[in-house]
């Protein structure tokens, strides 16, 4: 008798169990759940690729800064400043000679017709 209940028992708890295992692969496999699982999984993997880009950022932002202290120190732009003004430039100055007050010796009437001259400008060419 003993027996028979045991087995009972046993046959009862493994459908139960079974049953129970269906019905959770049956959920999983219905449309909602199955596009849950998947945007879930996509929001796992952008949040693994954002975490490595920002790794990968800020190894190129180190790598480029210590880059550009090399070439500054290759160039010898990192090196001290001198804190003295530069000697003032002297320019050269361009006499228009074709001005009348420029006119050397007496001051003669001309024979011909001037025109007055007036410097070049080459924006009135455009």
């Amino acid at each position: 008798m003993f027996r028979r209940t045991f087995w009972f028992t046993t046959g009862v708890a493994a459908g139960v169990w079974a049953t129970t295992k269906v019905n959770r692969k049956i959920k999983q496999l219905t449309p909602e759940h199955l596009a849950v699982t998947a945007a879930n999984k996509a929001i796992e993997a952008g949040g693994r690729l954002k975490d490595r880009a920002v790794d990968f950022a800020l190894e190129v932002r180190d790598n480029m800064a210590r880059r550009e202290a090399e070439l500054g120190d290759a160039l010898g732009l990192n090196a001290p400043v001198d804190r003295e003004l530069p000697a003032p430039r002297s320019y050269a100055v361009i006499e228009n000679r074709n001005n009348p007050k420029y006119v050397e010796g007496p001051a003669q009437k001309p024979t011909h017709q001037t025109y007055p001259t007036y410097p070049y400008n080459r924006n009135e060419d455009h």
